[in-house]
């Protein structure tokens, strides 16, 4: 059984004398930090950001090199323009594993958002940027996070519509320079005025896991939901929810103890009854893998195993259309990474059977569901085929 763990790293230093702790400690955060970059410049960067407009156009985001770029297609992802550059001076920006670009596409403007890698280990800065010309040109990216400590401000999730932009990102400054912080922190942002101005962060909770991407959905009434892994306890690692004009609930109760951060998040859905629909990946002994519950009101469904724990079931998405719910969820069989999906007709009372939706061999990003043209559609980058859209709804 392949339960998913990897910890968070550490500096090693070498014992030394005491004249020689400063030097050595330099050369080691040096060394720590060459290494860290390393790592980032060569991680396959395959995860991209989609969106319908409300005239059935694609919009897709993904970085290059060091520069975030996008493209939109006419016929649903058979055919691209040509990219336009979003950051004019570059930079190094998250684009695998937990790390994705964000897009939104309200009106004419399109907004964009993404962490920038920072040389320091595990440290970022959460970007933003607008178009106002429906993609053609866009404004200088400025930083949301208010804290600009060399520390991690990552992981960002994005919801906008007419009215707002909510940012999301897990942040340690509550952390700095104390040993007995647990975690890191859930942080926003808002701007109010089409991405020319933002609120000052606000904290949603403490003690977050380091380093699992968020899920966000809006509310029935406009209001962001976030969910994400929470520590409970000194360290049980299940996930909490949150309105953002509310305290979290606990909205899984799996108990697993992990002394480390899992990289992997839950994902999160609100269908037209604001009935919530979560997934998420548990390691807990008991009772590995992946699960689904749904949250009708104040009363949460018993969680519903899914996907085959022996061939590595992991990372689901999942989105809702009317009364529809569906699940996507990555398995590998040890040489085919698949995408599997299954889908609800009843807002997630009764679900069909999985059913196999793309495979391929090497490198993929993990799944993405989004809405449009009337239907829920699978987006998935990898590093043979390239981005590949597939409608999924029935």
């Amino acid at each position: 059984m392949n339960v998913l763990l990897l910890a968070l790293g550490a500096c090693l230093f070498s014992s030394v004398t005491l004249a020689d702790e400063h030097a050595a400690h330099s050369t080691t955060q040096s060394n720590s930090a060459r290494k860290w970059l390393a790592r980032q410049e060569q991680a396959p960067r395959l995860a991209v950001a989609a969106s319908f407009d409300d005239h059935g156009r694609l919009w897709l985001a993904r970085a290059v090199g060091r520069h975030l770029q996008i493209s939109h297609s006419d016929d649903a992802g058979e055919n691209f323009s040509s990219p336009v550059t979003v950051n004019e001076v570059p930079e190094l920006i998250a684009a695998d594993g937990q790390s994705r670009p964000q897009i939104a596409v309200v009106g004419q403007k399109i907004y964009l958002n993404w962490t920038q890698v920072l040389p320091e280990p595990f440290a970022g800065h959460i970007r933003f940027a607008v178009s106002n010309n429906v993609g053609q040109s866009f404004s200088p990216p400025v930083t949301v996070n208010d804290n600009q400590e060399a520390i991690t401000h990552r992981f960002n999730a994005m919801l906008a519509d007419a009215k707002n932009i909510t940012i999301a990102w897990i942040d340690k400054r509550d952390g700095s320079g104390k040993a007995d912080y647990r975690g890191a922190a859930i942080y926003t942002a808002q701007s109010h005025d089409g991405g020319q101005t933002f609120t000052a962060n606000r904290k949603q909770a403490d003690h977050s896991c380091e380093c699992c991407r968020l899920g966000m959905a809006s509310d029935k009434d406009g209001t962001a939901l976030i969910f994400w892994r929470q520590i409970f306890g000194r360290n049980i690692r299940d996930f909490a929810l949150a309105r953002l004009d509310e305290p979290l609930m606990r909205a899984t109760e799996d108990g697993w103890a992990i002394d480390a951060c899992p990289h992997h998040g839950g994902t999160l859905a609100v269908d037209r009854d604001a009935i919530r629909h979560l997934a998420w990946f548990t390691g807990a002994e008991k009772s590995p893998g992946l699960y689904y519950r749904r949250i009708d009101g104040k009363t949460p469904s018993k969680p519903m195993p899914f996907g085959n724990i022996d061939a590595q079931a992991s990372h689901p998405a999942i989105a809702t259309q009317n009364g529809n719910v569906h699940l996507v969820w990555r398995e590998f069989d040890g040489k085919y990474t698949r995408i599997l999906g299954m889908y609800s007709t009843n807002q997630g009372k009764a679900w069909s059977a999985p059913k196999e939706l793309s495979s391929t061999e090497g490198a993929a990003d993990d799944p993405l569901l989004i809405q449009g043209r009337g239907a829920i559609w699978l987006v998935w980058n990898t590093a043979r085929q390239g981005v590949a859209v597939k409608q999924v709804s029935p």
